[in-house]
């Protein structure tokens, strides 16, 4: 890295700014026809982005474009945003939250994952009395049903879990209480017990050549604990943890990974290029769009510890186009050929773990102890792999509901005979899903359906500089 500049905040200070500047937030409905418009005026920190971005994927909110200003010690972003089904937000107890959570997050402040809407918001915000579960390692068919076995056996019982497999790669994390006292798991010999018997079940096809210092894999369990990271955020941490940028793919894997980009209009595209003029790394991405894309790019670079001063995010149907101007947190710029590539490499990472491939399968029905084991073991037996699972229940703890994204062994699509004979066995409420809305974002009933690549292809460099003295004039007096 040969360019360097100082950083941009003196932590000494950044207390008192927010003191006498505290954040300000302001929801506009009337500037756009198609979206409502979040604007935020606050003190800059590292990490305040992603905190912004969390707030609103959290609510299963569509960001089409965003507009980010933030060098020196005060930043500016406005994001565009609809619900699911591309309304405006007129909910007044959705607003509200959101005005809330977004000046609470700077407060890094608890009562930010309560809703106003009365109902949990985020992919998982499980209360604080759970035992949490975090398992990376190499991916195989059946390994999901085997860790929720052990935990059967161990009289764990499962509340929440999330799974993520890419490129032979899984992580998982699961929330747990005690059995017996239907609590945390709080004695320090059975979270030892429990822990390294999972740790078993992860190692026990683990590639024998990796010697101890380079096997990427591992369990952890934690108790209770206030601040826990946010669970999406945690899987990023895990998959990049296991360097699940790195290709290691067989011949038959390559194949498969060829055909399904064959299907996808629009492949995975990271460019990084130097804006010496202005001292910072231009990082573009492009891709195909959908729901919590931005905050998975974030997320990436916020871990990777970069700093982005200036952001344009756009879609288009169903391209994404996305320009960060970047920094690393020492103040340098990305000149060696190698950090472009790891920066690179984990960004395409970031979008394409979440793409989830295989049929997806919706489950609801009556919770009981050793469920996640039994859903699990019956696709095993009918040879089934899960590629991706979110699992919750509700808040009274009497239902299940849970979203698998299942392949057969060898990764291909599976039979209808085989899922129909699932259905049977699972039991409840299984719909199966041909396309998957959190994989797919659907064109917005305004773009033009018919603009192409060529046209879609375009530097948002100098569109980014021309907004930013609009955006300033556009806050005019914002109320908190």
């Amino acid at each position: 890295m040969e360019n360097c500049y100082r950083p941009y905040f003196d932590p000494d200070f950044e207390s008192l700014i927010e003191r006498i500047n505290p954040p300000r937030v302001c929801i506009d409905n009337d500037t756009c026809e198609d979206c409502t418009l979040v604007k935020v005026d606050s003190a800059n920190k590292h990490g305040i982005l992603l905190e912004m971005v969390q707030v609103l994927t959290d609510l299963d909110l569509i960001i089409s474009k965003s507009y980010i200003s933030s060098d020196g010690v005060w930043l500016m972003d406005v994001f565009h945003v609809t619900d699911q089904h591309g309304n405006k937000l007129t909910d007044e107890s959705l607003i509200h939250y959101i005005e809330q959570a977004l000046c609470a997050g700077r407060r890094d402040s608890s009562e930010a994952q309560h809703s106003y809407l009365g109902r949990s918001v985020g992919p998982m915000l499980v209360p604080g009395d759970h035992t949490a579960l975090e398992m990376m390692g190499t991916d195989r068919p059946g390994l999901l049903s085997e860790i929720s076995a052990v935990l059967v056996e161990l009289n764990c019982d499962v509340v929440a879990a999330e799974a993520w497999t890419h490129n032979k790669r899984a992580a998982c994390i699961i929330y747990m209480t005690d059995g017996n006292t239907g609590g945390p798991i709080c004695d320090r010999e059975r979270l030892s017990h429990v822990e390294e018997q999972l740790d078993n079940v992860v190692g026990a096809h683990h590639p024998a050549h990796l010697v101890k210092g380079e096997e990427r894999r591992g369990v952890k369990l934690a108790g209770p604990m206030a601040g826990r990271t946010h669970t999406e955020r945690r899987l990023h941490q895990l998959m990049l943890a296991q360097c699940d940028y790195e290709e290691e793919e067989d011949e038959e894997e390559m194949k498969r990974r060829r055909r399904r980009e064959k299907k996808v209009e629009v492949a995975t595209e990271v460019s990084i290029e130097s804006c010496k003029e202005k001292g910072y790394s231009v990082v573009s991405v492009r891709s195909r769009d959908r729901p919590k894309l931005l905050f998975d790019t974030v997320c990436t670079l916020t871990d990777m510890e970069y700093v982005v001063f200036h952001a344009a995010i756009s879609s288009h149907g169903s391209l994404a186009v996305q320009e960060y101007y970047v920094r690393h947190m020492d103040g340098c710029t990305l000149d060696s050929k190698g950090e472009r590539q790891r920066v690179t490499q984990c960004l395409a990472a970031a979008v394409e773990r979440r793409v989830s491939h295989g049929l997806r399968l919706e489950v609801c029905t009556s919770n009981r102890q050793g469920l996640l084991s039994d859903i699990t073991r019956v696709f095993r037996e009918h040879g089934l792999s899960i590629t991706r699972a979110h699992i919750t229940t509700s808040d009274d703890g009497d239902t299940a509901i849970g979203t698998f994204y299942v392949t057969d062994a060898s990764g291909n699509e599976v039979d209808p005979k085989t899922v129909e004979s699932v259905r049977k066995e699972i039991g409840g409420s299984v719909l199966t899903v041909p396309h998957s809305p959190s994989s797919v974002h659907h064109p917005h009933p305004h773009s033009d359906p018919t603009t192409t690549t060529s046209q879609q292809k375009f530097s948002l460099g100098s569109l980014l500089w021309s907004q930013l003295e609009r955006l300033s004039s556009n806050f005019g007096s914002i109320n908190s």
